[in-house]
């Protein structure tokens, strides 16, 4: 099954420091990185927010518990961010290349 990963960062280079850590272990396909994303959130009790930056990662639901690794180890929060999307469909040529990426 291929899934897409969302997580924040702080920041832009410590969102391609992630992205660049989860492709060097063939743990993702692709990361996309939207930067200055306006989060509000609760956060100890109270509203905070922050500016983030969200990655956006395609990969396999076997390499899951190791992206999760993989990112809390690269990461500067307490409590990053992780949450996991199936992939229910889409172009047969991309998952195959996700697959292929993988290998």
């Amino acid at each position: 099954m291929h899934i897409v990963v969302l997580a924040t960062a702080s920041h832009k280079k410590e969102a391609q420091k992630i992205a660049s850590g989860l492709l060097k272990k063939k743990l993702a396909a692709c990361v996309n990185i939207s930067e200055k994303i306006d989060s509000i959130f609760w956060w100890q009790g109270k509203i905070d927010q922050a500016q983030e930056a969200l990655l956006i990662i395609k990969s396999q639901k076997t390499k899951l518990a190791q992206i999760i690794k993989a990112i809390k180890s690269l990461h500067s929060y307490e409590t990053p961010e992780i949450i996991v999307l199936p992939i229910i469909g889409g172009s047969k040529d991309y998952l195959r290349w996700i697959d292929e990426s993988l290998r």
